[in-house]
């Protein structure tokens, strides 16, 4: 994609995690220059709507979509303001106003930030969500882009789910490459199954509340497209706890030296526990979404968190 506001990120063959039998696969994508994979999507549909005329890009963010905003919004020369839940973690909005963007605080929930975000559109600003524009997906998609030039053809792709975005680019990756029938494990934790009570009741659902410290999977009803590649493609549901999800974490960052959070953690976690339906795959790709809402000092807060529960 030429003029890309993402980096072609590296895509290593993990020695913890691999096996004689298995390769397990790691795609990079916290060394985004906005720390997460949100930089490819995002920065297609940033660069769409400034040559459509957008002055202003005003963005609804648990913390890692609104980074990749401002970044892209640095980039291409525009004003953005950019609304978190209050649950969003400093580190995420100091990086956000690093790149110069403008932070609003608003609402206990990302759908509360939402709608506080839209009350700002006006005709010289669009929005730029975290999540469900169908022009997030082809730019989502050039991660596959770049494993397949690489000569690695996966099994199974594992990655994180939160409203669904990334989901959809993964499965728009692998049908361009004419591989659709590659199994794709979508985790979540159980405080932000989304997904799983989509899958469950037929359609997407509401939840009730989010519980759980991995805050960017925070969003209370996954996407439709979402939903529809579960139905169209071989999307295999996982769950696992906050506890499972953040000793990933821990473990990410004592054997490849890179922190990443709870979120990116709750993929982690199905890799380093084992999940069982990955025995029999030679090629496992895992996307290592990354984010910026994360320090060393969070995690052991969260660690303490989880403890006194």
């Amino acid at each position: 994609m030429n003029n890309s506001l993402h980096i072609n990120t590296p895509l290593l063959r993990s020695a913890v995690l691999s096996s004689p039998s298995q390769n397990v696969w790691l795609k990079l994508e916290a060394m985004q220059p906005s720390g997460s994979f949100k930089n490819r999507g995002i920065g297609v549909a940033c660069q769409h709507y400034v040559a459509q005329g957008a002055r202003r890009l005003i963005s609804s963010s648990g913390g890692n979509a609104g980074i990749a905003t401002a970044y892209c919004g640095t980039q291409l020369g525009v004003a953005v303001h950019v609304v978190v839940p209050q649950n969003a973690p400093q580190t995420a909005i100091n990086a956000i106003q690093r790149f110069g963007a403008e932070v609003e605080i608003h609402g206990s929930t990302w759908q509360e930030a939402h709608q506080r975000a839209l009350s700002y559109l006006d005709e010289n600003s669009c929005l730029i969500h975290p999540f469900d524009d169908p022009l997030l997906w082809p730019g989502h998609a050039t991660m596959i882009d770049e494993v397949v030039e690489a000569g690695v053809i996966p099994d199974s792709v594992i990655l994180s789910v939160g409203g669904g975005g990334l989901l959809c680019g993964v499965a728009a990756g692998l049908n361009k490459h004419q591989l659709g029938e590659v199994e794709i494990v979508a985790v979540e934790t159980h405080g932000a199954a989304s997904l799983h009570a989509a899958i469950a009741a037929g359609h997407p659902v509401m939840l009730d509340e989010i519980t759980t410290i991995a805050n960017t999977l925070g969003a209370k009803q996954v996407c439709q497209a979402a939903f529809d590649v579960t139905e169209q493609h071989s999307v295999i549901s996982h769950l696992v706890s906050d506890g499972q999800a953040l000793e990933a974490s821990q473990k990410f960052l004592e054997d490849h030296r890179i922190l990443v959070e709870p979120a990116c953690g709750a993929t982690l976690a199905a890799v380093y526990n084992k999940m069982p339906s990955l025995q029999d795959k030679r090629n496992i790709l895992v996307v290592v979404c990354g984010g910026m809402g994360v320090s060393t000092e969070q995690i052991a807060n969260w660690q303490q968190q989880l403890e006194s529960a």
